[in-house]
């Protein structure tokens, strides 16, 4: 289980810029792109501005200066429940923030890189919500490559059933996967089997890509390499008797305009069901 002590809550913080809804669970996915700390407080400026940023999964958040810097920053603009774990090694991680519902931290059941897999529960208009954050490394240099990818996909494709099942309710999980999906547009030869297998994991655990959900046909992308093609990487993923629910699933490139990331950010909407109605 992550440590208590990787909750940073501060007394007194700043108010939210956005009041937090209560019957939808509103989701930015966000690249962090190991920021140094004046970008990182730029960052946390910018998700505490969007209206639908009432819980964050901020993926490639390193644990020097520019990670604690994002942390603090995050907090001072209201994001009162911040779930920050700290790996044993150096390695980016995967921060969860919440302007409105505490998040309690549960285990993911992700036995590798946990700090790249942290989950959470909020509570949001009486109604539970079981939030899983997930970095995916890149393939790694040449004398090791993919060895830590395989592995943390592995790990992931063996919990998420669990963790899905045990839930009880909406369940996201959503993160920079580092891979695309089969059939992505435009194709990159360079994935193999193995990677969409992974994409296709979650939907053997019974989630779905809320993206597809809304829009199916639509060629999106939420990275561009050298070349200027484009990668669909950010992904959001909620419990398939949620898929209907799903009413907004959207990149936002303003984060690469202004400089703040490398990648879009994806906003998430999903409306919830009142409490005694299922």
């Amino acid at each position: 289980m992550t440590p208590a002590a990787d909750q940073l809550s501060l007394l007194g913080p700043a108010g939210p810029r956005h009041e937090a809804a209560t019957d939808a669970a509103r989701l930015v996915v966000f690249n962090a792109q190991h920021a140094s700390p004046p970008r990182a407080y730029r960052q946390a400026e910018w998700l505490a501005g969007q209206d639908c940023a009432d819980l964050l999964v901020v993926t490639e958040v390193g644990v020097g200066p520019g990670g604690a810097a994002l942390t603090a920053a995050l907090a001072e603009h209201g994001y009162a429940s911040v779930l920050a774990p700290q790996p044993a090694a150096a390695d980016y991680r995967t921060v969860l923030a919440s302007r409105g519902a505490p998040l309690v931290p549960v285990p993911s059941g992700a036995g590798v890189l946990p700090h790249r897999a942290p989950a959470a529960t909020a509570v949001i208009g009486g109604r539970p919500v079981l939030l899983l954050g997930l970095y995916v490394p890149s393939r790694g240099p040449k004398e090791r490559r993919n060895e830590s990818k395989r592995a943390f996909q592995a790990a992931v494709t063996e919990a998420l059933p669990g963790l899905v099942a045990s839930a009880g309710g909406l369940v996201i999980a959503a993160g920079d996967l580092n891979v695309v999906e089969p059939g992505h547009q435009p194709h990159h030869a360079v994935y193999g089997q193995w990677e969409y297998d992974f994409y296709r994991s979650f939907a053997a655990a019974r989630l779905t890509d809320a993206f597809r959900a809304l829009h199916p046909e639509t060629a999106a992308h939420s990275w561009y390499g050298r070349s200027g093609q484009g990668y669909r990487f950010d992904h959001a993923f909620v419990t398939a008797p949620h898929s209907g629910q799903v009413r907004r699933c959207d990149y936002e490139q303003e984060p690469v305009a202004l400089g703040l990331s490398d990648h879009a950010a994806l906003a998430l909407v999903v409306a919830l069901d009142t409490p005694g109605s299922m």
